[in-house]
């Protein structure tokens, strides 16, 4: 084939402008208003669904395939036509044999060429359900592959011979067998059966040049081990080796698998590298169940297939929200299309699914569900590309860097750079004055890309200097099952000397739905008048709602002048990456774009009351608490400081111990002892303690908080009390002593001792003079003494306690010292 400059010129682009398409099928591009200025989308973009695809299924009927092999090619044959994600495809499934006596034909075509939208794929559920039917009186047991491949070349062809106006689509043949060329009994390849295999595979030669000149790529696919892999390898070498992006596994080859229950899964993992797309497998599992598949969040369109085997088994759909969602129509943002509900192999077609695991429930009534169903996602992510120009509009001779982001058309930006893993990116600009040319654009952190793995694609190219009028930049990119729109940027070449420049900086900050974004636009005007520009926000995600302000502004003439602005968000804003971009354009220019910029923005949901108060929160808690111990240990402090307890009062008369009463724990509360002095008729006068502070008939020993001691006598004033020294008490004395009891109580202390019996006079004889006192430690001490003289005793106290004594005489005395627990008793004159 010979090229003309012109032509080739002609075809290189609209080549580089689809080639993120499958196959490198171009695409339709729009083309812009004359004379429109700056920075645009064309008016007729590319469909936003998935390109389309021609195939056909050409399925090995021949008469050594058990039933059960022919059932699973035809229900992998049904898989492809009910999976295809592109309603806008055709799908021809043909069944092949040989032709050996009058009456056969090498070739069956139970489904002619159909479109694969909601009817065609109900169509094609059905009708491919006759290849698990053979009919040996209209076909032969061998296996012709030269008619195979020439009846579904000729379908494939019948599109571009009637339609004309519809850009090329790609084609593609997926051929199943079980073993290897087999024409020996047909008569069409020559009267002698020694000669008619060469001229078989002469003829199969002679087929595949043809689908070569055709743009037909073949992929075998074998199964069995009676498969002769060399022929298959030379089907898909000899086919058409035009791939659908440069990605490695896109150029057709042949696959070879060791039984046919391995076809349905190879089938469809070699559709998807035919046709740019991914497949997700799920899990397997028999009715009642519950199956899951996971489709990721770059993928825009797919489908769901099931091979449930049975037309008896029912299936329903939950979203990754645990949703159900419905055969046919739209929800929460997808569109949703089943088909297949009779037949072995049923699919929902989704456009824009949500992310995430999907729930696919399967059921069937009694004595259907005893095999297993497999569930599966054929899926590919159609992104579109936002770019930018900078400068907006390049001079010719200037250098222009070129920055693309990709997004859904859920307006979900991507930020995660291994969703993109495998990706290459370039752009093709092409304009009056000069030929279309192509460069790299990277995300390598090497300039002019700022930062390695931001999923920001950036590049440069010099406008050739014979460039005038309008200029087109189309970016490409490509990746295991992601293709981009190929929407076409326009720009115009701006003049030598350019009248207005502008420079666009927008704070890259998170906000919340409701808040505001600042910005800064620096404009120099060369011009002698005044200019106004306005600001337009372009390729924001749906349901996104900005406002800018202010606009318009004004450049003064012969100035420069730096301008604030804000971007308000909507309260409903989507939380998120806020996609799209802002401009500043000249509006007495007819809105030639001056700059723009990317919204850097991450939407999050409003804080709490508690994240915004939780830090005052938590002090505020933390110094109560403090102030509460403090408080707590002041109280503590001062309550003992006032307790009394282990504080021991006695009673004195005359310089002599009366009485003790030692003050025992919870006494003394408030810091006060309450006592009564009790004179009992011919007894020794005794200590009581009683309750009430206040009472009017008590004496009340106080404490302060300064540690100070004061007695209020039963009826008089309060009067200071020293520990030690005594104060009177009506008739008595009163001598505070101690402090706080010990584990030992009162045991030992010298004035807790009290006697028991009253003081008598006791007789005795001999002679001599007694002075001095006696302590007992204990209880239960007797002592005893015979004499005469004179002599005085007194017991105080129980438990430990003083006997003071003086006698004279003369005489002698005897005792006995033990103790019992009780009280301490003297008998005897001293």
């Amino acid at each position: 084939m010979k090229w003309t400059d012109k032509g080739s010129a002609l075809l290189l682009a609209g080549v580089l402008l689809g080639l993120s398409g499958p196959l490198g099928t171009p695409a339709a591009a729009g083309v812009p208003a004359a004379g429109a200025p700056g920075l645009s989308r064309t008016a007729a973009e590319p469909a936003e669904g998935p390109d389309p695809l021609d195939f056909a299924v050409v399925v090995d009927q021949s008469a050594s395939l058990a039933e059960k092999d022919l059932a699973r090619e035809t229900e992998a044959a049904a898989l492809l036509s009910q999976g295809e994600i592109s309603e806008r495809s055709r799908a021809t499934i043909i069944g092949f044999g040989s032709s050996e006596k009058p009456g056969q034909s090498p070739v069956r075509e139970v489904c002619p060429p159909t479109v694969a939208d909601a009817a065609g794929r109900e169509r094609l559920s059905e009708c491919v359900q006759q290849l698990g039917r053979r009919d040996a009186a209209r076909m032969g047991p061998g296996t012709d592959f030269p008619a195979a491949v020439r009846q579904a070349v000729t379908r494939l062809m019948e599109r571009a011979a009637t339609d004309r106006k519809t850009p090329a689509v790609p084609k593609v043949v997926f051929l199943l067998t079980d073993g290897k060329l087999d024409v020996a009994d047909s008569p069409e390849y020559g009267t002698d059966r020694d000669i008619r295999q060469a001229n078989g595979a002469r003829r199969l030669t002679e087929e595949l040049a043809r689908a070569r000149a055709a743009g037909v790529q073949i992929w075998p696919l074998g199964f069995g081990s009676e498969i002769d892999r060399s022929a298959l390898t030379a089907m898909a070498e000899g086919g058409y080796r035009g791939s659908c992006s440069d990605i490695p596994g896109s150029v057709p080859r042949m696959r070879v698998v060791g039984t046919s229950a391995e076809i349905d899964k190879a089938l469809q993992e070699t559709f998807a590298a035919a046709r740019c797309a991914r497949i997700a497998q799920g899990t397997v599992g028999k009715p009642p169940a519950d199956l899951n598949v996971t489709i990721p969040p770059i993928a825009t369109d797919g489908s769901l297939t099931v091979a449930k085997h049975d037309p008896k088994v029912r299936v329903t759909y939950y979203d990754p929200a645990g949703r159900k969602v419905p055969v046919r129509g739209e929800f929460d943002g997808s569109t949703f299309e089943v088909s297949g509900q009779d037949g072995p192999v049923e699919a929902l077609r989704v456009k824009d699914p949500l992310p995430g695991r999907w729930r696919v429930h399967i059921e069937a009534p009694e004595g259907h569900g005893d095999r297993e169903v497999a569930v599966r996602a054929i899926w590919q992510g159609r992104l579109r590309s936002d770019v930018t120009l900078d400068p907006a509009s390049p001079r010719a001779g200037e250098k222009v860097t070129v920055q693309v982001r990709m997004q859904t058309r859920r307006g979900v930006v991507i930020t995660d750079p291994l969703q993109l893993a495998g990706l290459s990116a370039a752009a093709e600009v092409s304009g009056a004055g000069f030929r279309p040319f192509t460069f790299k654009l990277a995300d390598d952190g090497q300039a002019p890309d700022t930062k390695a793995g931001d999923v920001r694609f950036t590049g440069t190219f010099t406008l050739p200097a014979g460039a005038t009028g309008d200029l087109e930049l189309v970016t490409r990119m490509a990746a295991p099952g992601i293709t981009s729109d190929r929407r076409p940027v326009h720009a115009r070449s701006g003049p030598d000397v350019p009248v207005l420049t502008a420079g666009l900086a927008v704070d890259r900050v998170t906000v919340h739905p409701g808040g505001t974004v600042r910005g800064t636009l620096d404009v120099t005007n060369n011009d002698s008048a005044p200019h106004t520009l306005r600001f337009a926000l372009q390729d924001q995600a749906p349901g996104t709602e900005l406002t800018v302000a202010p606009t318009p502004v004004t450049a003064p003439a012969g100035g420069k002048a730096s301008i604030p602005f804000t971007v308000t968000l909507a309260a409903g804003t989507p939380l998120g990456e806020l996609g799209g971009k802002i401009a500043v354009v000249d509006s007495g220019d007819g809105d030639t774009v001056l700059d723009t910029a990317f919204l850097d923005v991450l939407v999050v949901a409003p804080p709490t009351w508690w994240d915004r108060w939780w830090k005052v929160v938590t002090g505020g808690a933390a110094v109560v608490l403090v102030l509460a111990v403090l408080t707590g240990i002041r109280l503590l402090a001062r309550r003992r400081r006032r307790d009394l307890t282990g504080l021991t009062l006695e009673l004195r008369d005359d310089g002599r111990s009366l009485y003790s009463l030692t003050v025992r724990k919870g006494q003394s509360e408030g810091g006060t002892f309450a006592f009564t002095v009790d004179e009992p008729y011919g007894g020794t006068p005794m200590l009581r303690s009683v309750r009430g502070s206040a009472s009017t008939t008590a004496h009340v020993l106080r404490r302060t908080g300064s540690g100070d001691l004061s007695l209020r006598p039963r009826g008089g004033s309060q009067v200071p009390v020293r520990v030690g020294e005594p104060i009177g008490l009506g008739e008595h004395e009163l001598v505070v002593r101690g402090g706080r009891a010990s584990s030992t109580g009162n045991r030992g202390l010298p004035w807790s001792r009290r006697s028991r019996t009253p003081r008598r006079p006791g007789t005795g004889t001999g002679s001599g003079t007694a002075t001095g006192s006696a302590t007992a430690t204990g209880t239960g001490r007797v002592r005893r003494g015979t004499g005469w003289g004179t002599g005085r005793g007194r017991d105080t106290g129980t438990g430990t306690g003083t006997a003071p004594g003086t006698g004279t005489g003369t005489g002698t005395a005897t005792g006995t010292t033990g103790t019992t627990g009780g009280a301490d008793t003297y008998d005897g004159n001293f």
